[in-house]
Parts: C-alpha cells; sequence; structure tokens
C-alpha cells in the first residue's frame, strides 16, 4: 500500500511539474496581454521571467527531455505496481504474472485512443491542422496496432497459461470466460472485438488518415478496455 501511494502520487506529481512547464510560455504571454495589474503580476510570477529568449527555449526543451524521460519509466512502474496488486493475490484470474507487462500495454493501447479522441476535434476547434497533421494522426493509429497485439498477447498468454497448467480452477475461470454464455461470455469476446479485431483496419492506410475512422475505432478501443477491467474484476469477484 506504501508503494502503491508513493508510486501514484510521485506520478501525478511529476505530470502536474510537466504541465506547468509546458505552459511557461503560454503564461509569459497572458502576461504581456493581460491589461490589469493584478492580472500582470500573477501571470509574470507564473511566467518565472520567460523572455522568448534562444536561451530559455534551450532550457525548456532540455527541462522537457528530462521530464519526459522520467515520466516514461514513472507510467510504466504505477501500472506494474497496480496490476501486481491483483497478479501478487491468490484469486483465480487474478493470480497472473503476465499482468505487469499486460496493463503497461493497455495502457499506451488505451492512452493513444483517449489521445487521438480528443486532438481530433481540438485540431479543428483550434485550427491546429498545421500542428496536428495526418502524418501524426498516422503514426499514432500504427501505435495503435502495435499495442493492440500486445495487449491481445495477453488476452492469449492467459488462455495458455490456463490450459497449460494444469490447475482446475484457473482453467475453469478462463475457460468459462469464453464459453459461459449465461455470465460474461458475450462481454469477454466484446473485449477481443474491440481490442484484437477493431485495430486491424489500421494496417490500411486511408484509415489511417480518415478522422471519422479513426474516431470511431478510438471509442471502439476505450469501450473494449473498459469491458476489459470489469471482465478482470467480476468474472473473479
Amino acid at each position: 500500500l506504501v508503494w502503491d501511494v508513493f508510486a501514484v502520487s510521485t506520478y501525478f506529481t511529476v505530470s502536474l511539474i510537466f504541465w506547468y512547464i509546458g505552459m511557461i510560455p503560454d503564461l509569459a504571454t497572458m502576461r504581456d496581454r493581460a491589461t490589469r495589474r493584478g492580472a500582470k503580476f500573477i501571470y509574470g510570477l507564473l511566467a518565472m521571467g520567460w523572455r522568448n529568449s534562444a536561451r530559455h527555449w534551450h532550457r525548456f526543451e532540455s527541462c522537457y527531455l528530462l521530464l519526459g524521460g522520467l515520466a516514461t519509466p514513472l507510467v510504466v512502474s504505477v501500472h506494474s505496481v497496480v496490476s501486481s496488486d491483483f497478479a501478487t493475490s491468490l484469486e483465480p484470474g487474478w493470480h497472473e504474472t503476465v499482468f505487469p507487462p499486460y496493463f503497461v500495454a493497455g495502457a499506451i493501447f488505451s492512452g493513444f485512443a483517449m489521445v487521438l479522441l480528443l486532438c481530433i476535434p481540438i485540431r479543428h476547434v483550434y485550427r491546429l491542422k498545421d500542428f496536428i497533421t495526418l502524418d501524426h494522426l498516422d503514426v499514432m493509429a500504427k501505435i495503435l496496432v502495435a499495442t493492440s497485439f500486445l495487449t491481445s498477447y495477453g488476452y492469449l498468454s492467459e488462455q495458455f497459461q490456463s490450459w497449460y497448467g494444469g490447475e482446475q480452477i484457473e482453467h475453469y475461470v478462463y475457460l468459462n470466460r469464453l464459453i459461459g454464455w449465461d455470465q460474461y461470455a458475450v462481454l469477454a469476446w466484446l473485449v477481443y472485438a474491440c481490442n484484437t479485431v477493431a485495430p486491424q483496419v489500421f494496417w490500411f492506410r486511408a484509415a489511417r488518415r480518415n478522422e471519422v475512422v479513426l474516431v470511431i475505432i478510438s471509442l471502439i478501443i476505450l469501450l473494449g478496455m473498459w469491458l476489459e477491467r470489469f471482465v478482470i474484476i467480476l468474472t473473479t469477484l
């Protein structure tokens, strides 16, 4: 529990610092445009003396790169710790050594889907098409395909290990997910359809560069990831 609290609080602290540093040039712009003395003082204090010089931009990019390198292992550690809370239990359906990498892959998978869902309308509303281009969306769709395969490997690994391990109760839990139509099999197959089958449309370049398709598949993926967590928790409980 102590490690959980430490990992999650550190992650959110670094995320907050990341967000604040990224806002410094914008806060300086607000300072320069402010007409009231109080607002000018507050924005000036938050902008930390930003003057848009080459030296400031160099320090800004160096700091951003450093925080990006720090945030990446924090993402991995947070989701690994949370998933280990499941994996270290003795409950059938949770007692899985594949959970830490499986949860990390799922977090990246659903995270990119959420980013796509947010940035596509934003690029239209705020006229950011020159900054968030179709090339960016294309690459993000490719990452969705890659992380879909990693997440699907977790599904396959669970089923295979429950069969190969020969543990009767474990085998029943995972087999029941597939054929227990009067319980949760429908939801389990929906998870596979949303997270494994749907992203395969991104093998086609036209789909990766079609914003409507990107939004629809992102919504399907987010639904699938929610159902995945629901199935993991409910089938065991």
